[in-house]
Formats: structure tokens, sequence, C-alpha cells
């Protein structure tokens, strides 16, 4: 099997195991609700970005790509 086609069932076998686990990562940012002289009241936010589904969609399809490129047979 050509190396492109190796690679190819690699990036399968990791897109797989991402969209299994999911992965979600956030980040939080804080908000200024108010501010009384000295003293101030912040609230602390959450996002999640769904890295794992979107990064194991791209190597599932990158995957099976180079497994189908990798097959093909030259002349």
């Amino acid at each position: 099997m050509k190396p492109a086609g190796i690679f190819g069932i690699i990036l399968i076998a990791v897109g797989i195991i991402l969209l299994a686990y999911g992965g979600y990562t956030s980040f939080t940012t804080k908000e200024n609700v108010a501010k009384l002289g000295p003293l101030e009241i912040n609230k602390q936010r959450e996002h999640p970005v769904p890295i794992g589904p979107i990064a194991g969609g791209a190597c599932l399809v990158g995957g099976i790509i180079l497994v189908v490129a990798g097959s093909r047979k030259t002349g």
C-alpha cells in the first residue's frame, strides 16, 4: 500500500476517535455587571467550542480521500 493510503487509514482512525470522544473545549469570559465605587460585581461565563467533532469530521473525510487516492493504480 502507498504511504498516502497508510496515512489515510491513520486519519480515519483518529477521526473516529475524535467523533466518539466529542471533546468540547470551552473558554471563559468575564463580564462586569456592576461597579459601585470600589466594589465590583463580575460574572464569569463559559462558552463551549466543539473542536472534537469538527476536527474528527475533517480527519475522517481527509482519510477517506487519501485511502481512495492511494488505492488507485497509475497507468
